[in-house]
């Protein structure tokens, strides 16, 4: 079988990296791994974690770090809405589903498999342990399949390395109770790993797999120490459909349905603390590296936190506003549908006037966020405009020293505490005069609009 395109690129990473590692190379059976890899990895919600990502993510000098990234997202339960059925099968052997939640099979049911074993020991996991996917569970269930893909072809204690590297990639764990770091401890099992399955690593090569996993684990989040805070944001807006699969309906997902993917992104990044995003182990990476990635993190989350913030405002004030018409209301009702190339529909920013600030900029954050409202993030995405029009308006309008008393209003209003109109008389009048009056002017613009066809079949006739 002859393959193409991005199975080429993952059989060559494949075979590249077993071929270094001095296992046995099968080409037909590595074409049908490569074939599950990218699969998977093209679900229809998968906007970020794709095949892409697992490419950049694994770099091209290492070849455990290769082939740890390619298996490391195949599990991501939240995005695909279960496990892909394709892979389903080699994990039914060591996992149940309970009441909704994936179980680690009792110790009674679990079979006598060396891969399995390894990779639980890898990742601390008992037999009946629940999994979360907040704390390892598709990380875990990724590295058992790669475990068990690769088995024929690499020794186990590369194996025992590859999940390692899988393992790292459990995202933001803060310090455990004994105030050891997620990767500390991962070092402390891989110790015991290598004596009960004697491997034979001394010190240093532990040390120096557990160095290695860091680097594979920073890559895998690097976009949040993003030099450009806009690409940061690119990113984020390719996450949200993945867990908010209203939002792949472009042009028919609701008003409701895009602020709750803003409300769940905006509630997320003001939980996360910048230190728990990349991983340090014996000066990999070096203090002034690590401390400059924290450091840029910090301002990314900032950046964001006050972007989406101003951004759940907007929505809040379109989503009152269509109150008016009714409870389940597209957004692209409200706001004129996404410009297809070719045609020239009205958009809501078409009767908007182009404001001039009226409070001046206090800090360089603040003029960050207005540029990237007014210019737009660098990539458009597939559900939602790069720009933020109206946003941009009702910032220029308030300044930004109103936000974080309007944003308390417009969660009162989310949350039922307040009704959409006592919200809308919390907002200045002219901005909801001038924001209604231009939803008016689209809707008088799509009437003009189905006139002109009217006209024009009263001609024909």
């Amino acid at each position: 079988m002859e393959l193409f395109g991005e199975q080429k690129r993952c059989l060559d990473g494949l075979v590249e990296s077993i071929e270094q590692l001095g296992g046995r190379v099968e080409i037909g059976k590595l074409e049908q791994i490569a074939e599950l890899i990218i699969q998977t990895m093209r679900g229809p919600w998968r906007y970020f974690h794709t095949s892409e990502h697992i490419f950049e993510v694994g770099g091209s000098v290492d070849a455990i770090e290769v082939l740890a990234a390619l298996f490391h997202d195949l599990v991501y339960v939240q995005v695909d809405q279960g496990v892909s059925f394709n892979i389903s099968s080699a994990l039914c052997p060591f996992v149940k589903e309970v009441r909704s939640q994936l179980v680690i099979r009792d110790e009674t049911e679990l079979p006598n498999d060396v891969m399995y074993h390894l990779v639980a020991c890898v990742f601390g996991f008992v037999p009946g342990k629940t999994l979360s996917p907040f704390a390892g569970q598709n990380e875990f269930l990724s590295a058992v399949i790669a475990a068990k893909s690769l088995e024929p072809f690499l020794p186990a204690s590369a194996i025992a390395e590859i999940a390692a590297c899988i393992e790292a990639t459990i995202p933001f764990r803060a310090v455990s109770p004994s105030g050891l770091s997620a990767i500390e401890l991962l070092h402390q099992r891989l110790v015991s790993v290598n004596r009960d399955f004697d491997f034979g690593w001394t010190d240093a090569k532990t040390a120096e797999i557990v160095k290695r996993s860091v680097r594979l684990a920073n890559r895998d989040v690097e976009n949040f120490a993003s030099p450009n805070s806009s690409n940061f944001l690119d990113n984020t807006w390719n996450l949200m459909p993945e867990t908010n699969h209203e939002l792949s309906n472009v042009n028919s997902y609701t008003v409701a349905g895009y602020r709750k993917s803003l409300q769940k992104m905006e509630g997320f990044l003001n939980f996360l603390k910048p230190e728990l995003v990349f991983q340090q182990f014996l000066q990999e990476p070096d203090d002034e590296t690590y401390a400059n990635m924290i450091a840029q993190t910090r301002k990314n989350i900032a950046v964001a936190k006050l972007y989406l913030g101003i951004k759940l405002i907007t929505i809040a004030i379109l989503e009152a506003l269509s109150y008016r018409l009714g409870r389940d209301i597209p957004l692209s009702t409200m706001m004129g549908e996404l410009r297809a190339p070719g045609f020239k529909t009205s958009v809501l920013e078409d009767y908007l006037p182009n404001r001039q600030i009226a409070y001046p900029l206090e800090s360089q954050l603040e003029k960050e966020v207005l540029d990237i409202l007014a210019i737009g993030r660098n990539q458009e995405s597939p559900y939602d405009i790069k720009n933020s029009p109206v946003a941009t308006f009702i910032i220029k309008s308030i300044g930004f020293a109103e936000t974080e008393n309007f944003l308390k209003k417009a969660q009162d209003f989310f949350a039922g505490d307040i009704s959409s109109e006592e919200f809308l008389s919390y907002c200045a009048p002219d901005i909801i005069e001038t924001i209604s009056s231009g939803v008016m002017k689209l809707f008088d613009s799509r009437k003009m609009a189905l006139g002109k066809v009217k006209l024009a079949h009263q001609t024909v006739s």
